[in-house]
């Protein structure tokens, strides 16, 4: 059995559900061929107070924007985030060290652009020999610290992010494009909307709108909520109902189901069925998280973008905008009146966006990737068992 070690890191929940995406990959592709482990490194596995770093990244991103664009364009650049990270690779070198001794990985894997540079060099004073590959999970911005030159690979969501890892001192044979991988029931055959809605509680006949906050429940989702409802509900009968996930914000949830709704409106918490809700619906209204964009895409979902985080997630809009596949709002009355226009006089617009957006998406990406680190791992495991075989021939 080859033994797989994925790093990720809980800064945000796109990085976990991208490794439990590869993870789900390799069992499906190589059954019990592939051991694969999944562990947050910054939390587990390095001492106070680099295991608090998740969630000062909650704290900088969510309460303090703006200093966390400033930590984030700053940590771009070279000679300020090289020293740091010898810092730390020495600090945690113990701690690190150990996690590999336990989990004693043929190969390593990164979906988190601040596992590449501390694991290689702690790989290398260990005197350890094992592969490292990259599977970047970000989408429009992608932050220098994902590119590596010491990696077996690098997976790239985007034709831009190719040339970028290349600029960025990568040689073509390291990067693979295979998309943002995403869970592999996105990529499954949707079942029909007239079937799907009823047994999700939703009206059979009526377009659905599908507001998400994120895991978290995070943004102005009860103003845009409010907003969206009149909206659909200023000519009479309703121009769509509205599905409101609320992730695990208990009060965003109780605080709209006490509200009356002008038009069918469906209140829902954390779900583990997102595709489900995706391909019941006619569009998604969403902040800018790389994840949500690239599950909505593989669905064939226009996208209306109604926020995003500063510094990370600024190309993200830029990209859903290149590719005609959604809008970008950061006003609720706004985000309500483009989405009003898409069930009204822009109908055929949003059937456009929709299928440009299902020319997009990559729902395949992490069967992809998997082939191919599968395939870079038992290669390495023949390489290593060759002078093995050939000293016992010697005999």
């Amino acid at each position: 059995m080859i033994r797989i070690l994925i790093l990720m890191s809980n800064t945000g929940g796109g990085h976990r559900a991208s490794a439990q995406a590869l993870q789900a990959a390799f069992r499906v592709r190589h059954g019990q061929a592939f051991r694969v482990d999944i562990v947050d490194l910054w939390s587990e596995h390095t001492p106070w107070p680099l295991n608090r770093l998740p969630k000062s990244y909650k704290f900088l991103a969510n309460d303090t924007p703006r200093l966390y664009k400033l930590v984030f364009e700053m940590s771009e650049k070279p000679e300020l985030i090289a020293p740091i990270m010898d810092v730390v690779a020495r600090f945690a070198e113990r701690d690190i060290a150990r996690a590999i001794h336990h989990y004693r990985p043929d190969l390593i894997i990164s979906v988190h652009p601040l596992m590449q540079e501390v694991p290689l060099r702690v790989l290398q004073r260990m005197g350890r020999d094992v592969p490292v590959v990259t599977v970047i999970t970000d989408l429009g911005t992608i932050h220098p610290t994902w590119f590596h030159p010491g990696v077996a690979l690098c997976f790239v969501p985007t034709e831009a992010a190719y040339w970028q890892a290349v600029r960025q001192g990568l040689s073509p044979q390291q990067v693979r494009q295979h998309g943002l991988p995403i869970r592999l029931e996105f990529g499954g055959p949707p079942r029909p909307r007239e079937h799907l809605r009823p047994a999700l509680g939703l009206h059979a006949d009526l377009p659905n709108v599908l507001l998400v906050g994120g895991g978290e429940g995070m943004g102005p989702v009860a103003k845009i909520a409010q907003a969206l409802a009149a909206e659909l509900a200023a000519g009479g009968a309703p121009a769509a109902q509205m599905t409101v996930i609320c992730g695990h914000n208990a009060r965003l949830r109780a605080k709209l189901c006490d509200r009356r709704w002008p038009v069918p409106t469906t209140i829902r918490g954390y779900v583990d069925n997102m595709w489900d809700w995706m391909a019941a619906s006619d569009c998604v209204i969403t902040k800018a998280g790389p994840g949500t964009i690239a599950e909505a895409l593989a669905c064939g979902l226009p996208i209306m973008l109604s926020g995003y985080l500063l510094g990370q997630e600024e190309g993200n809009v830029a990209y859903v905008l290149k590719h005609r596949v959604g809008a970008y709002a950061d006003d609720p009355q706004r985000v309500a009146a483009t989405v009003g226009r898409w069930f009204g006089a822009e109908r055929d617009r949003l059937a456009e966006m929709a299928q440009r957006a299902r020319a997009i998406g990559m729902a395949d990406a992490a069967l992809k990737i998997a082939d191919d680190i599968a395939t870079l791992a038992m290669d390495t495991a023949d390489a290593a068992r060759m002078p093995l075989e050939a000293a016992s021939l010697g005999r």
